[in-house]
């Protein structure tokens, strides 16, 4: 299928609407291109992206020891008070490469609580994951940081009350990779969404972004028939990733 299928242009012009490198970089869907996953206990893809790695029982701080990369609560949510909410829950992480559609969009049916940046440092990584390798990885390593990066790089943090009361509070993590510092948030505190409906977006790269989810919150993923890993690939944005286990 043409361009024009998938994103909101205009192939008359020679730009095809575009004004600018990064009014094309943060490009929109067709609506209705990617449908949006329908039930209350279903969890929706945030971003297109590729799954990294589901984590349970995250710790509300931790240290960073030679080659591990844990999830530390306290720095990715940059001390917030209600990271305690969050202390033995689950985070999902999937990574956008350069390529990918870079819109977030809300896995759930809520309101935002809390929704902020958190400045941060570029070509960060972590010193196990591939500096100065002799086979060739990128010196900045910055897929093999992923985890680590989520404490360290410039991060937009937005907790979400969502509707459902199986999954309470949410929160959706955008993280910047390498150059990547421009994380823009579109909501508001305050503002009701559906799931499905724009949080924010990327400017220019890659990137990787995560959904954490309290201690009570039991999930089953659905990887699409992909691998989570560095090999994994991407989940169409807005379709299922996860369904909320209950009693009923």
């Amino acid at each position: 299928m043409p361009f024009e299928h998938f994103f909101q242009c205009d192939p008359s012009d020679k730009y095809y609407g575009f004004k600018s490198w990064d009014d094309f970089f943060t490009r929109e869907f067709v609506k209705g291109v990617r449908p949006i996953a329908e039930g209350d206990n279903i969890i929706a893809v945030a971003c297109e992206s590729a799954p990294l790695q589901v984590v349970e029982n995250v710790a509300e701080s931790a240290e960073f020891w030679l080659k591990g990369q844990p999830y530390s609560l306290q720095n990715m949510m940059d001390f917030d008070p209600l990271a305690k909410q969050f202390v033995g829950g689950t985070v999902y992480q999937a990574f956008l490469s350069a390529l990918s559609y870079h819109r977030w969009n809300s896995p759930v049916s809520g309101t935002v609580k809390k929704a902020y940046i958190v400045n941060g440092s570029y070509y960060l990584g972590n010193q196990y994951q591939g500096f100065g390798n002799p086979n060739g990885a990128d010196d900045s390593a910055p897929n093999n940081s992923q985890p680590f990066l989520t404490a360290v790089a410039t991060h937009a943090i937005i907790f979400i009350e969502s509707d459902n009361p199986n999954i309470g509070l949410m929160c959706f993590i955008a993280v910047g990779m390498a150059e990547v510092s421009s994380c823009e948030i579109t909501v508001k505190e305050g503002q009701h969404l559906n799931k499905g409906d724009e949080l924010g977006m990327f400017h220019f790269g890659g990137s990787t972004h995560c959904l954490v989810f309290g201690p009570n919150v039991k999930l089953a993923f659905d990887f699409h028939n992909t691998e989570p890993g560095l090999d994994a690939t991407n989940i169409p944005v807005c379709s299922r990733i996860a369904t909320v286990l209950t009693n009923d």
